[in-house]
């Protein structure tokens, strides 16, 4: 039994660092390119802006991510630290959180700038938008700051009445009840995710309803063509961060019935789909975006010769 925890143990970490060192490679290489052009340019675009933050919050997040993975399959006890173990839930609660806002963002920025609709309201946010997008992201941090002092405020009073609690064992295995403290945690979650998802949706409606209409109106004019490609574009992005949002909701639902069952092998299979998909998404985002992947396909060569 041991030998089968130990190889188990093993086997986890081991596929855990090769989802999170990639993802936060990738995210890197997205906070890098864009940084450096905001040095040369002393200015970024709205678009950039939310690409920064973006790829700022997944990097932390799998990174704090990989660190609590370690500490609990390696060092289980030092997550019995005060307050150790509350610090780095909250933070992945931050992180995570406002990754999400900012993938929303990136989608309605997208279905803003590129739809075409003669509505005034619309006509009125295109025009604004550039000037939107600070607030938005201002909003996006606010709102997963609250969110992340609420999930250490319910994880520190959860390890404080289940004072035999105990982090040894396989990731996620612990002797913290799920009880009803953790109801309002699971609310909070489902609340975040419908308010995005149903973001995400709305943009991809709107967008697909300007492609229809434009390829209805189409000729033979060039721009008209460049609109078109602009329009695919936009909805290949906004379908990934639609497979993204509805992987993290359906995890979500999965984890509240296996944690109520204490299906620990089920709930870090979860996890793993879960810290995988930033990392994957952030390479789809990098592929369409011609700047980003201009650089990556220039210096990808050199890191293999290398």
């Amino acid at each position: 039994d041991q030998a089968n925890v130990t190889s188990y143990a093993a086997m986890a970490m081991a596929i855990v660092t090769i989802e999170g060192f990639a993802g936060m490679w990738i995210n890197a290489f997205i906070v890098s390119v864009i940084c450096m052009a905001w040095v040369q340019k002393k200015t970024l675009n709205s678009n950039e802006k939310i690409l920064l933050f973006l790829g700022f919050s997944r990097f932390w997040y799998l990174c704090i991510g990989w660190l609590f993975s370690f500490l609990s399959i390696i060092y289980p006890n030092y997550l019995l630290v005060h307050h150790m173990y509350q610090l780095v839930q909250g933070a992945l609660s931050f992180f995570n959180v406002s990754n999400l806002w900012f993938s929303a963002c990136l989608c309605a920025f997208y279905c803003i700038k590129i739809a075409t609709f003669r509505n005034i309201f619309f006509i009125y946010l295109k025009g604004k938008i550039d000037t939107i997008v600070p607030w938005l992201l201002l909003g996006s941090v606010l709102s997963s700051l609250v969110i992340g002092v609420l999930v250490y405020d319910i994880n520190d009073k959860a390890v404080r009445n289940n004072l035999n609690s105990t982090c040894q064992g396989i990731i996620w295995k612990s002797s913290i009840r799920i009880d009803e403290q953790f109801f309002p945690l699971y609310f909070i979650a489902g609340f975040v995710f419908a308010t995005l998802f149903t973001t995400v949706i709305f943009s991809a409606l709107l967008l697909l309803f300007s492609l229809w209409k434009h390829k209805r109106n189409m000729q033979t004019d060039s721009m008209k063509d460049l609109r078109m490609d602009a329009h695919i574009k936009a909805m290949k992005s906004i379908l990934s961060f639609f497979i993204m949002y509805s992987m993290n909701f359906i995890s979500l639902i999965l984890t509240i019935v296996y944690s109520m069952k204490n299906k620990n092998d089920e709930m870090f299979l979860i996890h793993l789909i879960q810290y995988g998909f930033p990392g994957v998404h952030s390479l789809v985002l990098v592929f369409s975006n011609p700047k980003l992947e201009k650089i990556l396909l220039r210096i990808l060569p050199s890191v293999k010769a290398r």
